[in-house]
């Protein structure tokens, strides 16, 4: 019987709600069991938020050298009747070495009977690799997650700000070491001048970094509302939940507004590959991906023939 199980994630925030599915199977297969995620500092709160875990454990990230904490890492590993290692990065496959490579750990890692099979995983797009990898761990189905205990905690919704229908997202930020992955901040300011010409208002959202770009696309659409730096991850979801549509980057807000349901166009460029990291939504036709060689030669006029 399982009693004790052990989920790995993480990071980043879109792989982590990329995993918001099979987080909920994991609960569902082992209903009895106490699940502990082990995940890292950013996501901690937000994982103790969720309705799947009973206990959140941030992993430090021990050097090779610091010998008390590997062996204080070794025994707590050991502890688990099943993982399901769903990082399945370098620093997990050591950390499934370190564990003994124990039959009930499911990973990419060969050895282990739950083991990841498939030879083609890394061609998978995230979502389809978690399902399969669940899939020949025994975990037959994995649903679509349900969020309300999400939305449930936002502080920002748009009755609360005063924010009447219609209005579109606009996410203009991405990872501090991508800046490629970013569309220029005055293409975004223009699209947001011709929503609010359209009758919908532009709504910035973002973290403190993406303050910038806020100020950038306000002083071309000063009707936009910039709400960077100041929303949780449950305040982007209740918002995405009721917006007209949203544009952004590969960035990690993107992939929580098309689990809301959002029709979302977002924006990749040679630094990514869709096939294997897009945003999912929850319907056919919810997202529509615009990928270009150089983001700097999308034309705003695509990007807004590509929402109407």
């Amino acid at each position: 019987m399982v009693r004790r199980v052990l989920v790995i994630r993480l990071g980043a925030l879109g792989d982590f709600i990329h995993s918001f599915a099979p987080f909920q199977a994991i609960r569902q297969a082992h209903p009895q069991a106490h699940i502990t995620l082990l995940t890292t500092r950013p996501f901690v709160e937000l994982a103790r938020s969720c309705p799947w875990f009973d206990t959140v454990v941030e992993d430090k990230r021990p050097r090779i050298g610091n010998f008390r904490r590997l062996l204080a890492l070794r025994h707590f590993l050991r502890g688990f009747d099943r993982v399901y290692d769903l990082q399945t990065s370098g620093r997990t496959a050591w950390y499934c070495r370190l564990a003994g490579k124990p039959a009930g750990w499911s990973g990419h890692v060969p050895g282990p009977a739950l083991a990841h099979g498939n030879p083609w995983r890394d061609d998978m797009h995230t979502r389809a690799r978690q399902r399969d990898q669940l899939r020949m761990a025994g975990l037959d189905t994995v649903p679509e997650p349900d969020i309300d205990w999400l939305l449930a905690q936002a502080r920002l919704t748009p009755s609360r700000l005063g924010l009447e229908l219609p209005y579109a997202l606009l996410v203009p930020g991405a990872s501090p070491g991508h800046p490629a992955k970013c569309w220029p901040a005055r293409r975004y300011g223009e699209l947001a001048a011709i929503l609010a010409e359209r009758g919908i208002r532009p709504v910035v959202v973002g973290g403190a970094a993406e303050k910038s770009q806020a100020k950038s696309i306000l002083a071309l659409c000063p009707t936009a509302l910039d709400l960077t730096g100041a929303t949780t991850v449950a305040d982007v979801a209740a918002l995405a939940a009721q917006a007209w549509g949203a544009v952004g980057n590969d960035t990690g807000p993107m992939h929580l507004v098309a689990l809301t349901g959002c029709r979302c166009l977002p924006l990749f460029c040679a630094k990514s590959d869709p096939a294997r990291a897009a945003p999912m939504g929850t319907k056919p036709g919810q997202v529509r991906v615009l990928w270009v060689r150089d983001l700097a030669l999308l034309s705003v006029q695509r990007v807004a023939a590509a929402l109407w």
